[in-house]
């Protein structure tokens, strides 16, 4: 039975001239208020009736009755400090219940019933329902889901606390009440939406890391495609380069004779076929400006024989210092014809 001071407490806090100024105004919902906390203490008697002001998710604050207590679930797990608010549209409406951290031991980040800031939601809660639910059903409600997923306590594995397929201290089915398979039910729905979560939580990470590769790869494809067609526009340019040289060339044999050319390349005198800007030194010239064309190209292949190992050494730098030599008398005779022929053309001028 509640004792005479919580008694005296509760009255004074719900009559008229009450000067904790609760939002409670009707005297009907004062009197039925004054009479569930009566049979909740009678049945609970070491919880403790207060009162204090209580703000709502929205902001709105209220002041309301509250009473306070600690729930032993087992010898083997700490006390559960719990507040049941009594709300402002009591009985319609369900009681507001926090759960404290106990002596150090935290609340639980995965607790399917309870937040971490305390805030306390169980399907009895959400079905609340006057006059079938009360404060005292309530208190044993939450007993029971905390004997099998304790608040304060580490997770167990989720099939074994409320899910399926795993051990629990649950009875059977079959022989349990409607408002405990429904706890259960919730339980084991709460932890699957939790796993559902982490397992979409790691699916779209990687579907994260597979775009940003897809976007580097398309990112190197457009690249190509662009090296492509920047090749393909140079080739362009180059055949259109070479079809005007092959017209030049075409013109130039039209307006020639071509049995004389036909018959010069057939013998042995190729050069004759081609007229020379300078006809003074024009075979000198020639002659010359081959001869370095072929000193190149002999320099050209020395150099690939001696990376491929097919000539030694000293007979490489033997053989690049005499057509070095050659290579620079021919081409000091091509810079002393060509000084010449501009004498002459100043003179001429």
């Amino acid at each position: 039975m509640a004792s005479p001071t919580k008694i005296q407490f509760i009255e004074q806090a719900l009559s008229s001239d009450s000067p904790f100024n609760l939002s409670y105004l009707d005297p009907n919902q004062k009197w039925m208020i004054r009479n569930h906390l009566l049979s909740f203490l009678q049945d609970f008697p070491t919880f403790t009736p207060n009162f204090g002001s209580y703000v709502h998710n929205n902001g709105m604050a209220v002041n309301l009755l509250c009473v306070t207590g600690e729930l032993h679930i087992s010898a083997n797990t700490p006390l559960v400090p719990i507040t049941i608010w009594i709300h402002e549209n009591h009985p319609f409406m369900a009681p507001l219940v926090i759960v404290s951290p106990n002596y150090g031991n935290p609340i639980r980040r995965d607790h399917p019933f309870v937040y971490l800031s305390g805030s306390t939601t169980c399907p009895y809660l959400q079905t609340w329902a006057h006059p079938r639910c009360s404060l005292s059903i309530l208190i044993r409600n939450l007993t029971r889901l905390f004997t099998h997923d304790h608040p304060l306590t580490p997770s167990p594995e989720p099939a074994t606390v409320l899910g399926s397929g795993g051990s629990s201290n649950f009875t059977h089915p079959s022989r349990v009440s409607k408002r405990e398979a429904l706890d259960r039910l919730a339980g084991a729905a709460y932890y699957d939406v939790a796993k559902f979560k982490a397992r979409a939580k790691r699916e779209i990470e990687e579907l994260r890391k597979l775009r940003a590769e897809m976007t580097k790869r398309v990112e190197f494809g457009e690249r190509m495609v662009g090296a492509l067609e920047r090749e393909k526009e140079d080739l362009k340019n180059r055949a259109t380069e070479f079809a005007e040289q092959a017209d030049v060339v075409t013109n130039w044999l039209r307006f020639n004779d071509r049995e004389e050319l036909v018959a010069a390349i057939t013998g042995d005198e190729i050069e004759k076929a081609f007229e020379s800007v300078e006809p003074e030194h024009s075979d000198s010239v020639l002659e010359y400006l081959a001869c370095d064309k072929a000193i190149e190209d002999t320099i050209y292949a020395m150099d690939k024989a001696i990376e491929m190992g097919v000539v030694s050494f000293e007979s490489y730098v033997k053989q690049i210092r005499s057509l070095a030599r050659e290579q620079f008398y021919k081409r000091a005779l091509l810079v002393k014809f060509r000084g010449i022929r501009k004498k002459e053309r100043s003179c001429d001028a």
